[in-house]
């Protein structure tokens, strides 16, 4: 509880700036990469957490119940009853997370971390042209979300009608 309510309550930003900034202070040295890397895992993880909760409160107790009553284990009625509906009431909650971090890794920059963020701003540098490099980098995004964002409608529904009909 303490994990989810840390890291999802502090920008990513933050984050990042202890873990590349404040750990060698404490005499733990780690790349930039491994500070990416380090802090969209745990941001994600707190976010995909909170997520997956509310898939499995979600699914209402009678579920379970109901599955024990016809003599399944507590094992089988977590696998084959509950786990089944709350992954697919999680899926859209687990996609727009996904989506969300794909955009929070435009702060990397701010720890020296090559991004697509930081290599606008190197070609605005040099060679003066803001308009075609943001309209360049806001092309990017779309080109690598907007898969991601269809592919995750596309499981949302195939989800949604395998567990609750049309």
């Amino acid at each position: 509880k303490v994990y989810i309510e840390l890291f999802r309550n502090t920008p990513l930003l933050v984050q990042l700036f202890f873990l590349y900034f404040g750990f060698p202070k404490m005499g733990i040295s780690i790349s930039a990469e491994m500070c990416g890397i380090v802090g969209l895992a745990l941001l994600g993880g707190s976010y995909m957490a909170e997520a997956f909760r509310s898939g499995l409160e979600a699914v209402e107790p009678i579920q379970m119940e109901s599955a024990l009553s016809l003599g399944m284990s507590h094992t089988q009625a977590i696998r084959y009853i509950i786990l089944p509906q709350a992954i697919a009431t999680s899926v859209p909650a687990f996609v727009a997370n996904v989506i969300f971090l794909l955009k929070e890794t435009s702060v990397f920059s701010a720890i020296s971390l090559m991004d697509l963020m930081f290599t606008a701003k190197d070609l605005i540098g040099l060679y003066y042209k803001t308009t075609e490099c943001l309209l360049l980098l806001v092309i990017s995004y779309l080109i690598i979300i907007l898969p991601v964002s269809i592919l995750g409608s596309l499981l949302e529904r195939r989800l949604h009608y395998a567990g609750f009909g049309n």
